[in-house]
């Protein structure tokens, strides 16, 4: 069997989506609709009050990266399970410069909301992000998590998460599918080009294939878990990200 068959065929934790870690970046641009955005409103919606911040499933480091870029003085901490994620994350974080202030850990961040994590994150986050990594778990889950954020951020932390969302009807969901096929067709590709560079993902520790949430139904999970106030800064069709701050967010 071929070097490049085995890479295909071989098993991917969720999220890791593509056989090859190098093809995330640019596959996913292709993949998922105005990521670069996505990126971009969760580091904006930061301060530069948010020296310590939290990253829940990092992946190759792209959003680290923007956060690093905006705010010089934030120190970011974050934790993926996949150990080859982690390992692109930080030789991309060190060619960028940024290394003295970015930590991967290799952990499962559904053992982290069940207080099972073995590595010593710490607590007193100013800030907790996350991108296209929390859909894997179940409701049941996700409350846990969002819980456990709340628990471990400063008074007036925030947290901001970029997901995609359950439709609400049976034509949102053909009009979401509509407008990621159109997407993909604009950055010159196809989702028959994309697919075979895909791996066969399989269930690990707490995440699994999607298991998507409406939109009302996070906000209600984040209300439950404590935060004081929740709200939606940006969403595109099946996209959105959303969060909130344990307090109100006060000048």
């Amino acid at each position: 069997m071929s070097l490049s068959l085995q890479i295909l065929m071989q098993e991917l934790f969720p999220g890791e989506v593509f056989a090859n870690t190098a093809d995330f970046d640019t596959g996913i641009r292709q993949f998922l609709p105005r990521y670069d955005e996505i990126l971009s409103v969760i580091t904006r919606c930061l301060t530069s009050t948010s020296h310590r911040i939290l990253e829940l499933g990092c992946g190759t480091g792209e959003l680290s990266l923007s956060i690093l870029n905006r705010y010089p003085d934030a120190q970011v901490i974050a934790i993926d399970y996949s150990p080859r994620m982690l390992q692109f994350a930080q030789e991309k974080i060190t060619v960028a410069g940024y290394k003295a202030r970015w930590t991967g850990v290799e952990v499962d961040f559904g053992d982290w909301a069940n207080h099972q994590e073995e590595s010593d994150i710490g607590e007193e986050f100013d800030a907790c992000v996350s991108s296209l990594a929390i859909h894997h778990l179940k409701d049941e889950m996700k409350l846990k998590l969002f819980q456990r954020i709340c628990e471990s951020l400063n008074e007036g932390g925030c947290f901001w998460n970029a997901d995609p969302i359950l439709p609400e009807s049976p034509h949102l969901a053909d009009v979401y599918k509509a407008v990621r096929e159109e997407w993909t067709t604009q950055q010159g590709t196809s989702l028959t080009e994309i697919r075979p560079k895909t791996g066969n993902t399989t269930t690990y520790g707490h995440s699994s294939q999607d298991q998507l949430a409406t939109l009302d139904a996070h906000l209600q999970m984040l209300t439950k878990a404590g935060f004081k106030t929740v709200v939606i800064p940006w969403k595109y069709y099946g996209l959105a990200v959303f969060g909130g701050w344990t307090r109100c967010n006060k000048p």
